[in-house]
């Protein structure tokens, strides 16, 4: 396989990913709004991991560059879903609980 068909199938399923993960997070009730935060947290994490891999090497290159762009969009989207849950769970408390 040449880098040309590398790059096809890769974008191929980047779009299918994106596509598919749009439709699965906006079809979930609200009752389990916070268990599959707790799952999408834990996935970035497993990205970050991934992303530190790939952004590693001293020298300078795309995939370098993309793992710490990587490293960087996982740590927002881990810290955002902290505080989402964080907010959710704060709804469910006493008023006087609140603090």
């Amino acid at each position: 396989m040449n880098e040309g068909d590398f790059f096809i199938t890769g974008l191929t399923v980047f779009t299918l990913a994106c596509f598919v993960g749009y439709y699965v997070v906006w079809r979930v009730t609200p009752a389990l709004h916070s268990p599959l935060m707790a799952v999408t947290n834990a996935v970035s994490s497993v990205i970050i991991v991934g992303a530190l891999i790939a952004a590693g090497p001293r020298q300078v290159s795309l995939s370098g560059l993309m793992g710490f762009l990587a490293v960087i969009l996982a740590s927002v989207n881990i810290f955002g879903g902290f505080v989402v849950t964080q907010r959710m769970l704060q709804m469910y408390k006493k008023k006087g609980a609140r603090g």
